[in-house]
């Protein structure tokens, strides 16, 4: 392989992006499939070609570096616009443009309808170039540029439909809350320069553990100021209220950004930033602690949700809490690893539902829905697939990720996190095997207007379904557990987390205790999905009257714990009025007050001198007499 093939990734999408904007209807819903879809499918392939160019060489060699050209240059400091291949951002680039070639296909057939046919691809394609500058770049500036390029592509796109209110609504609310999160990003980029010198990722991480103090005050700032920035993209307490309402964009968007790609943007940070996390232990531990909340936090709020799409956003945040979760107890290549298999069913999952929400003239209420199975068998059998992949169940990619997340804590001595983490999946089987059970299964309860439009989705549809089910299926295999030397996901991964400065390992557990944990994993999934089984199926009268009888635990759930309503009465609203009270005063009392004084001053003035400027040459001529006699009076009186 040769280098300039690296950046050639991320410049097929941009070139597509360019060519939507030169060409624009002119290309047609055929033309600008093709266009959209090419570029991204041929990033994939260069992909591939750059990953397996990769692991021909040598396990410490495995690392290219890509300079396109100096960005800017002060003195000492210079910024590359330059990408960097390892086996971490190998498995991104993968990922990113393996799904999201797929999601592209998917959505030719689910926005064929749409006035804004080519707008929509335009937007897909800027977010797969900004996501690959943001997974590929060799520096923090080049990495900020890509983050907040996907940050921008996800209000365009939560806020697609902008006619709808709640859309735009969504997508102001995902900017905002995302700036937040951008901001502690950006202090923390900062405060390392200050003390490394450098953004860039290999000088700054060789010196960091001859600049930096392990436990120091500085680099844990610097690395909550990093995490903070997390929690916004990828949605962890406190900033996760975005991706819920995130679902107003079309199910493909979900899918994409909020399911695959952008949301596991922070956990691919934190893992790229491993050496600053490792000399930071009190970071880490909030990490850890913060994930493990978020994970169980929001699987109890999937529990009590009815939309079809927002039981499956509280999932992926849940989800995304396990893969902090991971890299909180050191378990950094098991968070990547749960972030892989995570993307192939939760994408499934979504484009399921997408074809469900399609097939029912958009209904997305799981309450008027039921008995899909035989009447959209292709859509029924891959959600089948992705619902048991996330419920953990061996042999599918989820029990594989899941249950090397929940073995690590349990290694590292987190016995708290690891319990934690064993009671979401509990709850994760149980909500999850509910929404399949309201969809597909039980008594029909689909409106007339429904049943007379139900159908199954297009081929262009239903193809990518099945593709991410065999990766759903078979995908975690590449992480067989009980293998000498760690599994084959671990040794691809091993130069980038090996070494850096000094990190307490993991105890290392005897086969019977792995056994163990191991067999908690499967019983916790199980419980769950019999339990679903059992209320939602066998006897949904019990599920109705266990509703009744805690009527106030599901309000409070289905409320979602009211923290919309509680942010906007001791933030939005407060932070309104203050606005507001800036506006009245520093703007129309200060600024405007000023410019208006200052032209009031200048009318008054004027007004005088127009007294003076009569245009008749008469009064000019009475008033050089006037000032020759008041001159000579001067003299005479003085002289």
């Amino acid at each position: 392989m040769t280098l300039p093939l690296i950046s050639l990734i991320p410049a097929l999408p941009l070139a597509a992006v360019a060519l939507h904007l030169l060409l624009g209807d002119r290309l047609g819903k055929r033309g600008t499939a093709l266009l959209a879809c090419g570029a991204v499918g041929a990033a994939f392939l260069l992909a591939l070609r750059a990953v397996f160019a990769l692991a021909a060489r040598p396990e410490a060699d495995r690392t290219l570096v890509e300079i396109v050209t100096t960005w800017m240059r002060a003195g000492d400091f210079s910024v590359d616009i330059s990408f960097l291949l390892d086996p971490l951002s190998a498995v991104m680039i993968l990922v990113v443009t393996g799904v999201g070639f797929l999601i592209h296909v998917y959505s030719i057939g689910y926005m064929a309808h749409d006035a804004s046919f080519r707008r929509f691809f335009l937007y897909l394609n800027l977010f797969m170039f900004a996501m690959l500058t943001l997974v590929l770049a060799d520096n923090f500036l080049l990495m900020f540029v890509g983050w907040e390029g996907v940050g921008l592509c996800s209000y365009l796109l939560i806020g697609f439909w902008y006619e709808r209110p709640s859309a735009a609504q969504a997508g102001k609310k995902a900017f905002v809350v995302n700036r937040i999160g951008d901001f502690g990003f950006l202090l923390g980029m900062l405060t390392l320069f200050a003390f490394g010198g450098t953004l860039n990722f290999t000088r700054l991480f060789a010196v960091a553990p001859h600049v930096f103090a392990a436990g120091g005050t500085v680099i844990t700032i610097a690395t909550l100021l990093l995490f903070l920035g997390a929690t916004g993209k990828s949605a962890q307490i406190p900033l996760y209220v975005w991706l819920p309402d995130a679902m107003e964009g079309p199910t493909p968007v979900s899918a994409l950004i909020h399911a695959a790609t952008m949301v596991t943007a922070g956990v691919y940070m934190v893992a790229r930033c491993h050496v600053l996390f490792r000399l930071a232990p009190v970071s880490l531990e909030v990490v850890a602690v913060v994930g493990a909340a978020t994970a169980l936090f929001a699987a109890t709020i999937g529990l009590a949700q009815n939309d079809i799409k927002r039981v499956l956003a509280y999932s992926t945040v849940s989800q995304l809490g396990y893969m902090f979760m991971a890299c909180g107890v050191g378990a950094f290549s098991a968070g990547i690893f749960h972030l892989m298999t995570h993307s192939f069913f939760k994408a499934l999952l979504f484009l399921g539902a997408g074809s469900v929400i399609h097939a029912l003239s958009n209904e997305q209420d799981l309450r008027r829905m039921g008995a899909l199975s035989s009447r959209l068998p292709w859509t029924h059998g891959t959600m089948l697939v992705a619902t048991l992949a996330i419920t953990g169940l061996p042999p599918l990619a989820g029990f594989f990720s899941k249950d090397e997340i929940l073995s690590s804590a349990f290694a590292s001595g987190h016995f708290g996190v690891w319990l934690v983490g064993v009671a979401g999946a509990v709850i994760t089987a149980f909500y999850m095997f509910r929404l399949y059970i309201l969809c597909f299964r039980g008594s029909s309860r689909l409106t007339h207007e429904a049943e007379q439009h139900l159908h199954e989705s297009r081929p262009s549809m239903i193809a990518p379904l099945v593709v991410l089910a065999v990766l759903s299926a078979v995908g975690g295999w590449v992480g067989m557990p009980f293998q000498a030397g760690g599994h084959a996901f671990e040794r691809w991964l091993r130069p980038v987390f090996e070494g850096g400065p000094a990190f307490a390992p993991a105890r290392e557990l005897s086969h019977g205790t792995e056994w163990a944990l191991v067999a908690v994993s499967v019983t916790a999934g199980v419980i769950g999905i019999l339990t679903a089984l059992r209320l939602y199926l066998q006897s949904p009268q019990t599920a109705t009257s266990l509703a009744s009888r805690y009527a106030s635990l599901r309000t409070l759930l289905v409320n979602k714990y009211w923290i919309d309503e509680l942010l906007d009465a001791a933030v939005v609203r407060p932070f309104g009025a203050f606005s507001g009270w800036l506006w009245r005063f520093w703007d129309v009392v200060i600024v405007d007050g000023t410019v208006n004084a200052v032209g009031y001053a200048l009318e008054g003035a004027s007004a005088v001198l127009r007294l003076f400027q009569t245009g008749f040459v008469g009064t000019y001529a009475l008033f050089l007499a006037l000032g020759v006699a008041a001159m000579l009076l001067h003299f005479l009186r003085h002289g």
